[in-house]
């Protein structure tokens, strides 16, 4: 195989993985204003921690029940700007939305940035945690 093709072959299969990458993390979101802890239970890992802009760490049973609850009630988001970065089966996403959310009570447009740490498995890649902060 010559030098020009291989390259071609690699680009192509980074820019699969990216796109798999963008399409879980913006099902994740859509996911959650849909209230769908079935679908979001699919794409993320058993031990998923989300860290709020306050510091606070979650477990995925807690949040889930805060979803179902609503008392984290998503309504939309408007994405901003978004990287991914892959080594091996370990990739990094990093996505600035406005998110439309009533959390704990207070509902606002946050401009939430989201690192999202990913694992691919079985040719699928699996949400590892969240860590959330304000942009």
């Amino acid at each position: 195989m010559n030098l020009q093709l291989k390259n071609n072959m690699e680009t192509a299969k980074i820019e699969d993985n990216q796109l798999q990458i963008l399409t879980v993390t913006q099902t994740l979101t859509e996911l959650m204003i849909e209230k769908d802890i079935i679908g979001i239970n699919k794409i993320v890992d058993v031990d998923f921690t989300l860290t709020h802009i306050t510091g606070y760490v979650q477990s995925k049973k807690d949040w889930f029940t805060e979803i179902e609850s609503e008392q984290m009630k998503y309504y939309s988001y408007t994405e901003v700007k978004t990287s991914v970065s892959i080594t091996a089966d370990k990739a990094t996403f990093v996505g600035q939305n406005l998110l439309d959310a009533r959390i704990w009570g207070t509902r606002n447009t946050w401009r939430l940035q989201q690192t999202i740490q990913l694992e691919k498995r079985n040719g699928k890649w699996i949400i590892l945690k969240s860590v959330a902060t304000i942009f």
